[in-house]
């Protein structure tokens, strides 16, 4: 069987690093908030073209405690509304309503699977004070034009980078487009810690440092609070092997392009839709996502062909129960996307024997 993911084999590559590295911190002495953490936040934002890189504990965190930080700054209030795609992960849903803000779903542009900045022109009313394009399957969203409504409606951008990291358009990367972007490094991700673990990359000053206490407490200063904060802080371990893999990143993100590339000119069955790339650096491949009318046959046939594949994600967010009110909403395409999607397995240590026969298996299909 093909597995969808084999992390043991990703980090495997380079499990004397990621050894050493541990130690490292043992024999340190320190765990938390330390030299590790402050080289990786370093690093990274140099990888990303930021000023500023803030770890965090999860990709969820760094969204929550990025719209919280605008907050305190007085640029959001509790009311205000934030743009969305409707066909995100919930967590993207999870960040707006912690902080008592109303996420406002726009359908997707169904070839991307990303916010159509027609429809989020559409979408903005007085009461509309963000945008929060997630550059879903590793793709990264239209940005110029996302930016360029921002600032003619005087809005904040918050990117969710969770399954995006280096992907980039214009030389410019993802993380580094809008006011701030939050990033996920589950150990699933393109960057994938051995744990939990996130960051917001930022160039604004301000922001930054009050993500700083933010994510300590509410604190600059030990037994000195400013704000109501949280605990939420990258461990020196995770930082210390994802620094590790930081090294590793640019050529894993190589053989995932590599990969796709050869699924989109190799797959060839009118009954999957094959997703959209105009521009082979914006997309980093976190995920192959086709779609099909027989999704449950296609997955049957992948299965007794020894592929194994999985669903991203079959509820979409307003219809799980977490949210009754949002499942009043018509998203038709939400909908449609949500009952077709399949994901193909795609991770850089495959094998061209694999993806051959992945392929093949694919093409084999019929209804």
């Amino acid at each position: 069987m093909i597995p969808f993911l084999d992390l043991k084999s990703i980090n495997g590559q380079y499990a004397d690093e990621l050894k050493q590295a541990c130690a490292r911190v043992i024999d340190s002495g320190w765990y938390i908030m330390g030299n590790e953490l402050t080289q990786f936040e370093s690093e990274f934002a140099i990888y990303c073209g930021t000023k500023h890189a803030i770890g965090v504990a999860n990709g969820l965190d760094a969204l929550i405690l990025t719209l919280r930080a605008w907050k305190e700054l007085g640029k959001l209030k509790s009311g205000d509304e934030v743009i969305v795609q409707a066909n995100t992960y919930i967590a993207s849903i999870l960040a707006i309503t912690e902080n008592d803000l109303v996420p406002v779903l726009v359908e997707p542009n169904p070839a991307t699977f990303n916010l159509e900045p027609d429809l989020v022109r559409a979408a903005i009313t007085p009461k509309t004070k963000a945008i929060l394009p997630v550059h879903l399957y590793g793709l990264l969203s239209p940005m110029p034009e996302l930016m360029s409504i921002a600032k003619e409606y005087n809005l904040l951008v918050l990117e969710d980078c969770a399954q995006s990291h280096g992907a980039e358009t214009q030389d410019k990367k993802a993380g580094n487009w809008g006011d701030a972007a939050g990033f996920s490094f589950y150990p699933g991700k393109n960057l994938g810690a051995l744990g939990d673990a996130g960051a917001v990359t930022t160039n604004d000053d301000e922001l930054a440092l009050t993500l700083k206490a933010l994510r300590n407490y509410g604190s600059h200063k030990k037994y000195e609070n400013l704000y109501q904060g949280l605990n939420s802080r990258l461990d020196e371990i995770q930082a210390a092997m994802l620094r590790v893999k930081l090294n590793f990143l640019p050529s894993e993100t190589l053989r995932r392009q590599q990969i796709a590339q050869r699924y989109l000119s190799g797959i060839n069955n009118d009954l999957i839709i094959l997703p959209e790339l105009k521009e082979s650096l914006a997309h980093v491949w976190h995920l192959f996502v086709v779609r099909c009318d027989k999704r449950e046959l296609l997955q049957q046939h992948l299965i007794n062909s020894g592929v194994q594949t999985l669903i991203h994600y079959p509820i979409p967010p307003h219809q799980q129960k977490a949210y009754p009110d949002m499942g009043l909403q018509c998203l038709p395409v939400t909908e449609l996307i949500h009952n077709q999607v399949v994901s193909l397995p795609l991770d850089p240590t495959m094998s061209d024997e694999s993806v051959n026969t992945i392929i093949e298996a694919v093409n084999g299909f019929r209804a």
